[in-house]
């Protein structure tokens, strides 16, 4: 065992949801002492900047969780045994209407590594081909069209708070030089 790694002693399920599931796990800590672990287990999701001319496609929505309105790039849960760049696609079809002609992975991030296991697997849509709207039917949004200048001065001024969705749109603004 290195010096930095937990090992697992025990793992007791707590909550098995739609979504999350939780489960508090036991551990040896690399001193030999014990301690304990809360765990959201999540499936993962995918997040994407589409741009269209000079342009990019926000979602505002309301977030329960932090009982607040925000501003965020087309993002969404892996269904089970789903392929990210399968996932983008769907997700950018439900939210904004379009479909990628060119899709390009930037990475990820993991949301919380304290205490979640979900990555989100970021992406850059170009090229878009405009088609139908099919939003979920316990989604509601609003679809924002800005200037990608816009969005990285949102950013800048902290007016777009959302973790992924500023992660994304600096990776993309340094893939574009600006």
């Amino acid at each position: 065992m290195d010096n930095l790694t937990e090992k697992i002693v025990s793992s007791e399920p707590v909550y098995d949801g739609k979504l999350i599931s939780l489960r508090v796990d036991h551990v040896e800590l690399p001193n030999g002492e014990r301690s304990m672990r809360e765990i959201v287990q999540h499936p993962g999701a995918v997040a994407i900047v589409p741009l269209l001319d000079d342009d990019v496609f926000l979602v505002r929505q309301y977030r329960l969780a932090a009982n607040t309105i925000t501003l965020e790039i087309p993002a969404g849960t892996l269904s089970r045994g789903e392929e990210p760049d399968r996932a983008a696609e769907r997700e950018l079809q439900e939210e904004i209407g379009y479909r990628p002609g060119k899709l390009t992975r930037l990475g990820g991030e993991y949301t919380a590594p304290g205490y979640t296991t979900e990555y989100i697997h970021l992406y850059l849509a170009e090229d878009l081909i405009h088609s139908r709207l099919a939003m979920d039917d316990d989604e509601f949004l609003d679809i924002v069209r800005l200037p990608f200048s816009e969005a990285l001065r949102q950013v800048e001024a902290g007016e777009i708070d959302d973790g992924k969705t500023i992660a994304a749109l600096l990776l993309v603004a340094r893939r574009l030089g600006r």
